[in-house]
């Protein structure tokens, strides 16, 4: 079980701001990695990882409280597959924004902004990148389908890792470098994870 899951523990330091680690674990050949969004998140996380018996489990748990998200049953059976469609749009998506943990609910207010203003937007959280790699090719088509090219990747971690997810015509919200001592609001708020700077990165990406 880890605690520390992102800059968000802001007033201990870089020290205690594990950007890397996350990465790090999803490399190790066997390991299951589950960031969850919240409390059913965390539920069915737990539920998988107790019955992984082939190789360890990690839970990456966050330090802030997550709001809760609405789901139907298919949706709360899906996070077993490690990824899977929150949030949809009416019709095929214009912009895919995939996200983990406690970015899940930026992404989200960001997502009813952009459908708000009348852009198609889909919304996957994808708690285990390894599970959701490992579901059939029909699945993962129906979640992030090819012919949507336009995607971002929001994760308070560094970016490597999520540019096989985005392509070359998407973009990853994340952190490169150590943070800082700071409260959370103040951190997460220099280093771009924030509506605005997802709108804004949602706009360059579709080219507006």
């Amino acid at each position: 079980m880890f605690t520390h899951d992102s800059i968000g523990l802001g007033e201990d330091g870089p020290t205690h701001q594990p950007i890397e680690h996350i990465a790090s674990l999803r490399l190790i050949p066997n390991m299951q990695v589950w960031r969850p969004c919240d409390a059913i998140e965390a539920a069915i996380s737990w539920g998988a990882a107790v019955q992984h018996a082939t190789g360890p489990s990690v839970l990456v748990l966050t330090r802030q409280a997550l709001a809760h998200q609405v789901r139907d049953a298919q949706q709360i059976a899906n996070i077993r597959r490690g990824g899977y469609v929150l949030l949809d749009s009416q019709g095929a998506p214009e912009l895919i924004m995939i996200a983990t943990g406690s970015e899940v609910a930026l992404a989200m207010d960001a997502a009813k902004q952009l459908i708000a203003s009348g852009t198609k937007v889909r919304v996957v959280s994808m708690p285990n990148t390894a599970t959701f790699d490992a579901q059939d090719a029909a699945y993962r088509e129906s979640v992030l389908p090819r012919a949507v090219a336009k995607r971002i990747a929001i994760e308070a971690g560094v970016r490597e890792g999520w540019w096989r997810y985005v392509g070359t015509n998407g973009a990853v919200i994340g952190i490169d470098h150590f943070g800082a001592s700071a409260p959370a609001k103040e951190l997460f708020k220099q280093f771009g994870f924030t509506v605005e700077n997802v709108l804004a990165t949602a706009k360059q990406v579709l080219g507006g």
